[in-house]
Order: C-alpha cells, then sequence, then structure tokens
C-alpha cells in the first residue's frame, strides 16, 4: 500500500516513526516484540495508510465573501533604505576619523560622523583620494553602503556644498 515489499523495510526507512509513537515501539520493546510484528498487528495486509497532511499548506481557499469582506491584501511597505526614502540628506560634519576595513582588506578609509537634517547622527564613507572636511561643514549625503567597512550605509557627495571636488593628479 506505501510501496514497500516488507515491513522491515518499512521500519528501515523511517516512514514507520511517523505513523506510530515512540511510546508504542517504547511498549513493543518490552514486551519483546518485534517491530516487524508490531506493524503487522497495527495495519493488517489489507489496511491501506491515510497520505501524510501537508504542513506548510494547511490554510484551505478563502471564500468570496471572506475576499470580499477583507479586501484586496495589503502590500507590506518598503523599507525606507538609509537615506530615510529621499534620494540625498543634507548633513552637518560632527568628526572626521579614520576606519580600518573587514579582515581581508587592509587601508585607511575616510569616514566622518554626521547629523542629518533629519536629526539622526550617521557615519558617511568618504570617497576620493584626499578631502577637505572638519567639523561644522556641510554636506550633502547618498546611499551606498562601503563593503568592507561595518555599519556604513551612506558616502559623501563631493563637489557639493562644503566638501571640495576630488584633485587631479599633476
Amino acid at each position: 500500500s506505501l510501496g514497500v515489499d516488507k515491513p522491515e523495510d518499512m521500519f528501515s526507512t523511517g516512514m514507520m516513526r511517523n505513523w506510530m509513537s515512540s511510546l508504542t515501539l517504547g511498549a513493543a520493546r518490552l514486551i519483546g516484540l518485534s517491530s516487524a510484528s508490531l506493524f503487522q498487528r497495527a495495519f493488517p495486509a489489507g489496511v491501506t495508510l491515510p497520505a501524510p497532511v501537508c504542513q506548510h499548506n494547511k490554510r484551505t481557499m478563502a471564500t468570496l465573501h471572506q475576499m470580499h469582506k477583507m479586501g484586496k491584501p495589503k502590500r507590506a511597505p518598503r523599507k525606507a533604505g538609509p537615506t530615510f526614502g529621499r534620494p540625498q540628506l543634507k548633513g552637518v560634519v560632527l568628526k572626521t576619523m579614520i576606519r580600518k576595513p573587514k579582515k581581508p582588506n587592509s587601508a585607511n578609509r575616510k569616514c566622518a560622523r554626521v547629523r542629518l537634517s533629519n536629526g539622526k547622527e550617521v557615519i558617511v564613507f568618504i570617497p576620493g583620494e584626499g578631502h577637505n572636511l572638519q567639523e561644522h561643514n556641510i554636506v550633502l549625503v547618498e546611499g551606498g553602503r562601503t563593503q568592507d567597512l561595518p555599519g556604513v550605509k551612506l558616502k559623501v557627495v563631493r563637489g557639493k556644498y562644503d566638501c571640495a571636488h576630488v584633485q587631479k593628479k599633476k
């Protein structure tokens, strides 16, 4: 009935454990019954076992009345992201700092602690070689994470407000 030739095969595949509790098997061991004879007593030759119930999909389909009552399913709101749903944010530099990147890389990444126009304080990456940023400078910040700096999800826009362009090499 389950595509298994002998009861011993059934026990060896572990399928029998789905249908019988460990308590029953323990009781069978105490009385001295083999697992095969226990299986034959529990499920005689003509009995077919029910198909296993799918655990992850137990819900039934909604009726039309239920769908009418509930309305359209609500979409989960999109994450605002590091710039809180805006393309760029203005901020004031509180402190410039040097950070070390994650394991395989070794460098000194120039970062700054910035208070954004929405009141949040974040650490931003300053791209390019060399910068003129110092405390109280005003900068424009955009999204864009630096892969080897954990927790740094914003970067400074060069050439806007008090942050100068990257200097050309001579």
